[in-house]
Formats: structure tokens, C-alpha cells, sequence
């Protein structure tokens, strides 16, 4: 079975050989338009001294018939295709024009981030308050809610919001950008149902 299957396909082989020079041009019959004066396609070709015979090997080698590179790209083509060509266009140097202006500091941002400085700001407010409460009430596992209150702040809670819950204290006064509105609770009610309802449509 196996030696007619090779059989079979030597013979395949040998077929696509013949017919190889008919596709591409390499052999067969000249073409049917042609200037008498002129030496045809199929003469200059079917020189013996240039002919060289076609191989189906030749063909697959060649790697055409895969799409894959033959030839590694230098580094400088590598590198004009990141960054650029500066005579040209130099795509490290584009002009940004999605820059927007912070209304609370003043800094200019990019569209759809966040403001650095202001970001920056409140990093490090949280790292302070992470420190003062790892400082004040370790890292036992005690599960009441923690408050982080700052200087002359705790007059003014009343005594039942403040009862059984752990309170750290900042050394300070509260930033200006750092609401009090975040201690306070929600006045909206609680849903009772968990189908979303659109209003305010009319």
C-alpha cells in the first residue's frame, strides 16, 4: 500500500514538473500574437545555452509560495519604522493637541486621564493616612469601621456617629479639596426591587 502511494505521488511530482514550464512561462507554445521581425518569446527562451531545466524543489525552496520573509530587516529600517524618519516625519515629535487645563491647579493634562498634579496629591494624602492608621491600629483584623479624622473635627461629630468605631486622627487640618461630604451618609433610599427602571424620560 505505502509503495503505491509513493509511486503515486512521484508521479504527481513528475506531472507538475512537466506542466511547470506552461504556467510560467519557462516553455510550450509561443504566444499567438507575434512580430515576424521580431525573435519571439519562445525563442529567446528555448536557447539551450540559457535554458536551465525547471524543478518542483526549485520551486518549494524558493519560498514564495509561503508567506514568510526571506531576509531579516536591518536595524536601521527596524528602527525608521518605530520612531520615524527625520527628514520626513519624526513620530517622537508629534504635536499634542487633546492637552487640557486643570480647573483646580492650573496644570495642563492629557484628555480623558486624570490631572498628574492633583493625582499626586492625593497619593500622597492616602500614603500619610495609611501610615497614621498602621501606626495607631496595627494590622489586627478587627472588623468595625475605621474613620480618619483631622484636627478639631471630632467636636464636631456627634457622639452616636462616632460610637463603636475605630477613629484615627490626623495631626492637621483637612485639605481643602478633601470634602466632608464623604463622612456623611446617603440620604437616598435603599432600593426594594432589583429591576432598573429608567425615569426623568419625559
Amino acid at each position: 500500500m505505502s509503495r503505491k502511494l509513493l509511486t503515486y505521488l512521484e508521479t504527481l511530482i513528475n506531472d507538475v514538473e512537466r506542466l511547470l514550464p506552461f504556467i510560467f512561462r519557462q516553455g510550450g507554445p509561443p504566444p499567438a500574437l507575434s512580430f515576424a521581425a521580431q525573435p519571439s518569446y519562445w525563442t529567446i527562451n528555448n536557447d539551450s545555452r540559457s535554458h536551465r531545466p525547471y524543478s518542483f524543489k526549485d520551486l518549494l525552496g524558493d519560498g514564495f509560495l509561503w508567506a514568510v520573509p526571506k531576509h531579516r530587516r536591518t536595524i536601521e529600517k527596524r528602527l525608521n519604522r518605530k520612531f520615524g524618519y527625520p527628514e520626513y516625519n519624526w513620530k517622537l515629535l508629534k504635536v499634542k493637541t487633546h492637552l487640557r487645563t486643570c480647573n483646580h491647579c492650573g496644570h495642563d493634562y492629557e484628555a480623558g486621564l486624570l490631572c498628574t498634579n492633583c493625582y499626586n496629591k492625593v497619593r500622597e494624602e492616602t500614603k500619610q493616612m495609611q501610615e497614621k492608621i498602621q501606626e495607631e491600629l496595627g494590622l489586627e483584623p478587627i472588623e468595625k469601621d475605621v474613620i480618619v479624622l483631622y484636627e478639631g473635627e471630632r467636636k464636631e461629630q456627634p457622639a452616636e456617629f462616632l460610637n463603636g468605631k475605630r477613629i484615627v486622627e490626623m495631626p492637621k487640618l483637612r485639605p481643602m479639596w478633601f470634602t466632608k461630604n464623604l463622612l456623611q451618609k446617603t440620604t437616598q433610599q435603599p432600593a426594594t426591587t432589583k429591576e432598573v427602571k429608567p425615569n426623568d424620560l419625559a
